[in-house]
């Protein structure tokens, strides 16, 4: 196979060597013609004039037979298979030629005076050194021509019995083998161009079908993406329904008589569910980043509320697994989005108590040149080398290959870097294996103070909602779980499983507020429900949309609405809040807090 490949390599470059001769031979047929004329012009006399005429004539129908076959090759094309014939063609071309051009001296050398000899030898000299230029290429083709050349000179000199004339034998002869040195310089030289400019064609033409190969792997990749993100999307809104409707029955649930058992076994249920809800809004917020609606609301915020905010809810998980969690007290005031920060900090800490068996973590803010550096160090597994940049890609974990769902989805640092880049924020890592990790986040620092923040009281029991609510949702049981919800909350409610239904109920009781799920049966959505309520019932008619949807386009359809979002599963609190936030003022309670 190898040799294979060396021949054809070699074939490719016998052709160009070809073609390089074949082209030389035009510039030779004038000066041929015009030389063999003056020859006979020069030293013609009247004992060798029919000779030299004879000679002359052969010299030029040899050139143009010559002159013809190049012209009818060039023009037909040559191919590796053709080179070795037209090779063997051009030996006895060139066998020839040097043949005729030596015969010169035997004609002349008797007949002329010493000034004609001289200049006979001067020729066949420059002939020999023309050649190499014009026969080089193919050293062979060239000693074929210098070989019948010399051996044609050197047998006249040698059959004149003149030990002089054997000297000039020899001067030729080193002659000849000085001009073999050349040619065979030159053959070396045109062999190893015509190599490399076949390499780097070669070179070229793989790196051309490497990027097409990467392009169509690009393409495979972005198509097996859209898909991925397309099964995520319609899994977590299928899954989003039950987690959701769930959730309310709990609720109502825990507003009921039970006994202490049945509280314990409520509560093992409700930390299921909030497991299962957890993970699902790991999906959104992954699914929110690849849509891109992602908006930093960049402001000054006080770095130490929020990790104040974040130790007090993860201190218990640390101290579940006796791991020591620490941060220290910074009076940084910092300019991004709070909420996104936010995110980060809770994934990269999530992360670190997760990988961390023995020791702790510790969550900092520094300043550093002009910046601030949110740290985050534990002294977990630690990361391969080969696998820092690995960690950032969607649903990549480390010692998880039997997909434990305690350990995560594999998407926290996925989000963590689409953050980071949406903020625009310098993420990096460094990491020992079995010594521990350090992510750090620049964030810059905010130019201006801010006043300390009010402690407020936290609250708990909700207050009564005396309004009358419009439920639009396609799922059973989310209507009932939602229905039993916000009557428990001193609503008056009445639920529609379409558009058509809502607006038969809004024509009998006008609803204060609406509440509709944004993805509704036959292709249609809450969008569309809440503009035609308001279409019947005024503009300012208050509305809440809630969402399974984790499409890329959906999220950002649902967005443009401005309408007032919410994303399944819901939690009581955040609805409550969401729609206490959505009536206007004189129709909320004046004691309704936000629930705890």
């Amino acid at each position: 196979m190898k040799s294979n490949l060396l021949g054809l390599a070699e074939g490719r470059v016998l052709v160009q060597q070809l073609h390089l001769m074949l082209r030389n031979v035009r510039s030779t047929v004038l000066p041929v013609f015009v030389v063999s004329l003056c020859i006979v012009w020069t030293l013609s006399n009247a004992t060798n004039a029919p000779y030299l005429r004879l000679w002359a004539g052969a010299i030029i129908l040899s050139n143009l037979n010559w002159f013809r076959y190049a012209q009818r090759k060039l023009a037909s094309g040559l191919t590796q298979a053709q080179a070795p014939q037209v090779v063997r063609v051009l030996l006895v071309i060139n066998l020839v030629g040097g043949s005729l051009w030596g015969s010169l001296v035997w004609i002349t050398f008797d007949t002329v005076t010493l000034a004609g000899g001289v200049l006979v030898f001067a020729l066949m000299a420059g002939m020999a050194a023309g050649a190499v230029s014009t026969q080089g290429p193919i050293l062979r083709l060239y000693l074929a021509f210098l070989f019948s050349q010399m051996a044609v000179v050197v047998s006249k000199l040698w059959f004149m019995s003149d030990p002089a004339q054997w000297s000039l034998g020899g001067v030729i002869i080193l002659y000849g083998l000085v001009m073999l040195g050349q040619a065979a310089n030159l053959a070396r030289l045109v062999h190893s161009s015509i190599d490399l400019r076949f390499e780097n064609q070669d070179l070229l033409e793989k790196l051309r079908q490497e990027s097409k190969l990467s392009k169509d792997a690009q393409r495979e990749a972005e198509q097996a993406n859209a898909a991925k993100s397309k099964f995520l999307a319609a899994a977590s809104h299928d899954l989003r329904q039950p987690v959701h409707a769930q959730g309310l029955f709990l609720e109502v649930l825990s507003r009921s008589q039970l006994s202490p058992h049945q509280r314990e076994l409520l509560a093992s249920a409700r930390a299921a569910s909030e497991a299962s809800a957890e993970m699902l809004n790991t999906l959104l917020d992954f699914s929110r980043i690849e849509a891109g609606v992602v908006e930093p609301q960049v402001r000054a915020f006080r770095v130490q509320t929020l990790l104040n905010k974040i130790e007090r809810e993860f201190v218990q998980q640390a101290d579940a697994k006796g791991l020591d969690y620490r941060s220290r007290e910074s009076a940084l005031v910092l300019w991004s989005d709070p909420a996104l920060i936010e995110m980060i900090l809770r994934n990269l800490i999530s992360n670190a108590i997760r990988y961390t068996t023995q020791g702790g973590l510790l969550v900092t803010c520094r300043q550093h040149s002009g910046d601030a550096v949110l740290e985050v160090w534990d002294t977990g597994i630690g990361i391969e080398p080969t696998q820092q940049s690995e960690v950032f890609r969607e649903f990549h974990q480390l010692g998880n290959p039997e997909r434990d769902r305690r350990k995560g989805l594999g998407l926290g640092l996925a989000i963590v870097d689409g953050l980071a880049r949406a903020l625009g924020h310098p993420l990096s890592l460094r990491s020992k294996v079995q010594q521990g990790s350090v992510f750090r986040l620049l964030v810059p620092i905010a130019a201006a103070t801010l006043p300390l923040e009010p402690v407020l009281p936290e609250q708990s029991k909700p207050a009564r909602l005396n309004v009358r609510v419009l439920l639009i949702d396609d799922e059973e049981s989310v209507r009932a779980g939602m229905m039993h919800l916000l009557q428990d909350w001193g609503c008056a409610c009445e639920a529609a499983a379409s558009i058509e239904e809502a607006l038969a109920l809004a024509r009998i009781h006008a609803p204060e507020v609406v509440i509709s799920d944004y993805r509704l049966r036959e292709q249609r959505t809450g969008v569309e429900a809440i503009q035609a309520l308001r279409a019947l019932l005024g503009d300012a008619l208050p509305a809440l949309l809630i969402t399974g949807d984790t499409a890329p386009d959906r999220l950002r359809e649902a967005l443009a609405s401005g309408i007032t979002l919410l994303h399944k599963p819901v939690s009581p609190s955040h609805l409550y809040q969401g729609l206490v936030t959505a009536l206007p003022p004189q129709m909320r309670s004046n004691d309704a807090p936000q629930l705890g």
